[in-house]
């Protein structure tokens, strides 16, 4: 007997299996596109070095200012802002860096090249990654993103009782070449005037920085010029120096703030060196450089203004030199220090430097001189999440009395933070000279430490500042252009001794104020604004009970 199966159950049963199949193929097409679309994450650096990875191709992606596909920077003002600015060629970036292809992969060598890479003012920010590995190679992708480098300058800044002004137009990266060219004419309380600077970072090996500065001004006249092929990582075998310079300019004297004496100061450097390495050893550098100098300096009175009296000595020093320097290669990347919401890296490996050098003179005050200086820097951990950075100096060279003169420094700087966004921050420096003139003393005040006091108004031959700063660094970003912070600040200090001190107040100085930082976040001229008020606390005559001081620094 057969059973005759009803249209209603032949629908149903229809209808199941044509849902089995589906069901069936969409699983499959999905299982097929996880196969496809998921791939073994890439080994990190670490992991690649260790397996002796070589390195294979090595694709560089400049980017413009603004990333177009980010909806926040797409818009009319940004997108007229890619169109002017022609990005870093490829070519700029590759003579940067500290690696190649086909040698073996290094972490260290890729971290101090993005280190460098973004110690260029011109790069904003700068990754490099694998993006590829089979069979032993990986291949590496370098992405740096450009800062806006068309400095069209008018600024005014007053700091201490001292105006400045500077107006011009500076191109730090002339059409993507690494190529900085400027013009411009700055004013401030010694001399007004303009300047001419043209930089080649990139010559010849590509490793070789070119640099021509041309100024004149209402009281004299400045040349430079250098050929400069430096150390430039901490592997490097070979450097080589050929400088020379020119200079005719008025110095002034000041106690308390004020001008007392003036006189014209001819100053003639020069320098032709070499040095050598034997490279990076086990985390630490030596290196090894020599070669003749010469350091003239001529004075005379000039006419019309107050003379120094005893007038400096002039003195002509030509010599040879040898410099020694130790290295280790330790840093430590962070945010929120001296810069706002940007990727900072702090030095603390040790770093020491010896310069001997011998006067070759057979006559006048340098005869068979021997001159030294001497420095070392190392960072420190007090606690888990605090930096101090320590250094000191002692150098002996020719005073303006024409004797030798020795000058002695040592600074601390702290670091403790507080949250993502604050921190204490506090600083002390101490220096002393011995053995020179009126024209060698120490200076302190407005943009020598005090902000609270007008510029230069105490000096002495010895000095000590202290600054405890509570800052604030805020994650607003306003157009995406510019970093906010502030600062509550306390500073202290005092210059003493010698044949110049400030009568009218000489003693222990300090004030207190708070202030406005502002971080031009994608320029690479000013790249932080501080306006600052604050008031004096142990006032005299002459001195405001409030002081303003507006300026751009390099660092917070």
């Amino acid at each position: 007997m057969i059973a005759r199966i009803q249209p209603r159950t032949c629908r149903t049963v229809r209808r199941a299996c044509a849902l089995a199949a589906m069901l069936f193929f969409s699983l499959a097409s999905h299982a097929q596109s996880q196969t496809e679309n998921t791939k073994p994450a890439l080994p990190s650096l670490a992991e690649l070095e260790a397996t002796g990875a070589v390195i294979g191709q090595i694709h560089i992606r400049p980017q413009n200012i603004f990333n177009l596909d980010d909806a926040d920077e797409n818009n009319a003002l940004f997108r007229l802002a890619n169109k002017l600015h022609v990005p870093t060629r490829p070519s700029v970036i590759e003579s940067a860096l500290l690696f190649q292809r086909g040698e073996k992969i290094s972490r260290r060598k890729i971290e101090e090249t993005e280190r460098l890479l973004r110690a260029s003012q011109s790069l904003y920010d700068v990754d490099i990654n694998p993006v590829a590995y089979k069979d032993g190679v990986v291949d590496l992708e370098v992405v740096s993103r450009d800062t806006w480098t068309i400095d069209l300058t008018a600024s005014f800044s007053r700091s201490g009782g001292e105006s400045k002004s500077r107006f011009g137009i500076r191109e730090g990266n002339l059409l993507g070449s690494g190529i900085s060219i400027g013009l411009t004419r700055q004013s401030d309380a010694d001399r007004s005037g303009h300047e001419l600077e043209l930089v080649y970072p990139q010559a010849f090996d590509g490793r070789t920085r070119i640099s021509l500065l041309r100024g004149r001004f209402d009281d004299g006249k400045r040349t430079q010029f250098a050929v400069d092929r430096p150390f430039y990582s901490f592997d490097a075998r070979f450097a080589a120096r050929a400088a020379w310079g020119d200079e005719d300019r008025i110095d002034s004297i000041y106690n308390a703030g004020n001008v007392v004496s003036e006189y014209r100061h001819r100053l003639r450097t020069a320098e032709l060196s070499a040095g050598w390495s034997p490279g990076l050893i086990d985390g630490w550098t030596q290196r090894f450089s020599g070669g003749g100098l010469m350091d003239d300096h001529h004075y005379r009175i000039e006419p019309g203004r107050k003379p120094l009296i005893p007038l400096p000595v002039d003195s002509d020093l030509t010599g040879a030199f040898f410099r020694y320097e130790l290295l280790e290669d330790r840093f430590v990347r962070t945010k929120n220090h001296n810069l706002i919401e940007r990727a900072e890296f702090l030095p603390m490996g040790f770093a020491g430097k010896l310069q001997i050098t011998r006067s070759l003179e057979d006559e006048g005050p340098t005869k068979s001189a021997w001159l030294y200086s001497i420095g070392v820097s190392k960072g420190f951990n007090p606690a888990p999440t605090q930096t101090l950075l320590a250094a000191a100096s002692l150098a002996r060279r020719v005073a303006s009395t024409g004797d030798l003169l020795t000058h002695g420094s040592v600074s601390v700087r702290w670091f403790a933070p507080q949250s993502p966004q604050s921190l204490w921050y506090a600083a002390a420096f101490a220096d002393r000279v011995s053995g020179g003139g009126v024209a060698d003393q120490l200076l302190i005040g407005g943009i020598n430490g005090l902000r609270g006091y007008p510029s230069r108004y105490q000096s002495g031959e010895q000095r000590m500042l202290a600054t405890v700063e509570r800052r604030y660094y805020s994650n607003w970003y306003p157009f995406k252009l510019v970093r906010i912070g502030g600062a509550a600040f306390f500073d202290t200090g005092r210059a003493w001794g010698g044949g110049n001190q400030n009568t009218v107040n000489g003693g222990w100085l300090s004030d207190a104020g708070i202030g406005l930082r502002i971080a031009l976040d994608r320029a690479s001229f000013a790249n932080v604004f501080h306006a600052d008020v604050a008031f004096p606390l142990n006032r005299a005559d002459g001195v405001k009970a409030t002081q303003f001081s507006v300026k751009t620094e390099l660092t917070f």
